[in-house]
């Protein structure tokens, strides 16, 4: 799993050559009503175990919380279970606030 910043997650985002990836938002559905991004896929992180059957395991998938704490942990689980194109937004929806869409809230 690598650590993608929020400005290079932007970069790629606005780059047409490069695959979308799968934006897999782990927070709770309160935080996601609180602040967001644009086409996320959402499924809470105690869900992952269950649910993760749900993604697409060759895509590249970049894996966001609130700080990337719990991001992180669900990019090594998906990893465990044979995804090999995994990230983890460093800094979370926090960083993408404060160094990309000040539009975005933070809490």
């Amino acid at each position: 799993m690598q650590n993608l910043s929020a400005p290079e997650l932007a970069a790629w985002l606005a780059d047409s050559s490069r695959p979308a990836p799968v934006l897999l938002d782990v927070r709770e559905p309160w935080e996601i009503q609180t602040a967001s991004m644009a086409n996320i896929v959402t499924i809470p992180m105690r869900d992952i175990p269950a649910r993760s059957e749900e993604l697409d395991d060759d895509a590249p998938v970049v894996c966001i919380c609130h700080h990337g704490a719990r991001s992180a942990s669900v990019g090594m689980f998906l990893e465990s279970r044979g995804f090999t194109n995994v990230y983890n937004l460093f800094g979370g929806i926090d960083a993408w606030s404060k160094q990309v869409d000040p539009n975005v809230p933070t809490y």
